[in-house]
């Protein structure tokens, strides 16, 4: 008998490859076929000349290797080892931004002209000119050699492959650090490496004549042409859709994912990515295929369309709002921890806003609690003296003592505002619906456990000293940030409540319940939804501007601001059923307000 799976939910529903449909026309080259086509574009009389600009992960070697099979006429050339900076180089430019810590860095503003030789660019350019036959030039930061290429080609990866890559050796780019804690490997993509490889895939958006999606082996690479890609992120600028769920255990995780959405065999998941734009993928199908791109790239290609106006204009294109999921369910308490408040973000990591967020309780145990806010009795200095005793291998720290801890039910909705001390316990099953920044979590106390890889989780006693609203007590916490639901809006078969977040956080959250059809409208600005009750439900288009998109229990789904009104409503074994969905939008965006 399930122990977790809500009525009338079956184990496994939960899409974990969602794909948007393209249209018949597209061509598509598969492996050996992605290959050929390339080579076929110098192959012939003349010379001709192909830019395949990378971004940083990216297996070069197996790259090469496919080339040179297809190829052997042809020039192959490593732009990075042909006129990249001297290693050293390049560590003394970003030495500032990596910092000493084995998480934080400071955001680096770098462009990735600022890691090559200009003259040893020229020298390339001299060489492709010089080059009897055709010329392929290929690694992160091809397009930069100074010629007319007469084929662009970008191959792209997303970052949660790159971060799979690193688990499994992989160094950073051109660093000789494959053995490197992992977390120093994610700060160095976090905050250089993966922010200039976006701002130059940004200026190739308009340039490339084929996308080759590089998240998976080289011999089965696949290849589209440029319209493919241009058309493909067009389609889901104006439509609901998926990005792609990964997952990923950890020293607290539970269960509850296991069992209801079936994935994996770890031995618990702790983490579901299931809205993260910056590190997640879109899948699109065309024909029989699968192509896979950054989702990343949606954001930087639409960011209007899909963010708004107001929303574009206040963030520019990122995406302002994360969901992920945070398991519990027979594991262990989160680590206690606080998030930095905006004004310390930016003036200490370079970060333009902050990691604020809040707990939406998608299942819960009897026994669970969130611990939040500061108890009356609770004396900064005494606690400040326990928590450094406990992270020097002293007495472990007494968390009741300090930090109130309040009865977590299901659908209860918990508002974390940066500075808040908190963290979720044991036996819960969390949607964190908060701002996407999303490793400045300063932990204070982690229970006295080790990470997977056996070395203890990092501790940030300073800068959680630094953010602690100290003023945040029991009062606070169950007036202001426990369960603050308040009926907003009903019609025929729905009611509408506020459930959050904070009047100091930037991110508003609606629950509907229904039984029929719930009019929504995006207002102008990007909603993210969530089915936190039922087992299916369907969003349509009143005018028909969309196909029907079928959501299922649990999932989370992007309705781009362009959309405009839409409509949710049961569908196939949700109905008959009384189901929820909880909605985020940008506060104050709304083109309506």
């Amino acid at each position: 008998m399930s122990t977790f799976l809500p009525p009338g939910v079956s184990a496994g529903q939960y899409d974990k490859a969602p794909t948007i449909d393209l249209p018949p026309g597209h061509p598509v080259w598969v492996g050996k076929a992605a290959w050929e086509h390339l080579a076929s574009l110098v192959a012939g009389p003349g010379a001709r000349t192909l830019a395949v600009d990378t971004y940083p992960g990216s297996d070069l070697e197996g790259l090469r290797r496919e080339l040179a099979a297809v190829a052997p006429d042809a020039v192959l050339i490593d732009v990075e080892d042909a006129a990249a900076l001297p290693n050293q180089a390049i560590e003394e430019r970003i030495a500032a931004n990596l910092t000493d810590d084995r998480v934080f860095g400071v955001l680096g503003h770098q462009v990735l002209a600022d890691f090559y030789d200009a003259e040893r660019l020229g020298a390339v350019a001299d060489r492709i000119r010089g080059a009897e036959g055709s010329v392929v030039v290929y690694g992160w930061g091809a397009t930069l050699v100074p010629v007319e290429f007469d084929t662009v080609v970008l191959a792209d990866l997303a970052r949660w492959e790159i971060q799979r890559r690193q688990r499994a050796g992989a160094p950073n780019w051109r660093a000789d650090n494959a053995d490197e804690d992992q977390l120093r490997k994610v700060k160095r993509g976090y905050f250089v490496e993966w922010r200039v490889a976006d701002r130059h895939k940004r200026t190739l958006f308009d340039r490339i004549d084929l996308l080759l999606d590089a998240n998976g082996s080289m011999v089965d690479a696949k290849l589209v042409e440029g319209r493919t890609f241009t058309q493909g992120l067009e389609t889901a600028s104006r439509r609901p859709f998926r990005v792609v769920p990964f997952f990923d255990p950890g020293v607290w995780g539970g269960q509850w994912m296991k069992e209801v959405l079936e994935v994996g065999d770890a031995d618990n998941y702790a983490w579901c990515f299931d809205c993260v734009p910056e590190e997640n993928s879109l899948l699109f199908r065309i024909g029989e295929t699968v192509v896979e791109l950054p989702a990343l790239d949606l954001v930087l290609r639409h960011p209007r369309e899909l963010l708004g106006r107001k929303t574009y204009a206040r963030f520019g294109a990122e995406f302002p709002i994360r969901f992920d999921f945070l398991d519990t369910m027979a594991g262990g308490n989160l680590s206690l921890q606080v998030h930095p408040l905006t004004d310390y973000m930016q003036n200490v990591f370079g970060m333009p806003y902050t990691q604020d967020e809040s707990y939406y309780l998608l299942d819960a145990k009897d026994d669970a609690v969130v611990y939040l806010g500061l108890r009356d009795d609770a004396d900064p200095e005494a606690m400040q003296t326990a928590l450094r005793t406990a992270a020097s291998g002293g007495a472990p720290f007494a968390a009741e003592e300090f930090v109130n801890t309040f009865p977590a039910a299901k659908h209860d909705h918990f508002l974390i505002p940066a500075g808040t001390v908190h963290c979720s316990g044991a036996d819960s099953m969390v949607l964190e619906i908060s701002a996407t920044p999303y490793i400045f979590t300063f932990k204070m106390w982690d229970w006295g456990r080790v990470g997977l890889d056996g070395i203890p989780r990092p501790v940030h006693l300073d800068h959680a000293f630094a953010n602690i609203q100290w003023d945040r007590r029991t009062d606070f916490a169950r007036d202001e940030l426990v369960d603050q639901v308040t009926e907003v809006a009903r019609g025929d078969g729905w009611v509408e409540e506020r459930t959050g977040l904070h009047e100091l956080e930037f991110i508003e959250v609606r629950r509907h319940w229904f039984e029929g059809v719930v009019p929504h409208d995006t207002d102008g600005t990007v909603n993210v939804l969530n089915l936190v009750d039922g087992a299916e439900a369907v969003v349509e288009s009143p005018d028909g501007a969309f196909d029907p998109f079928v959501v299922h229990y649990a999932e989370t789904f992007i309705v781009p601001a362009s959309v405009g009104r839409y409509t949710i409503r049961p569908w196939g074994r949700g109905e008959g059923q009384r189901l929820g969905t909880v909605k985020a939008s940008v506060r104050g965006t709304g083109l309506s307000d």
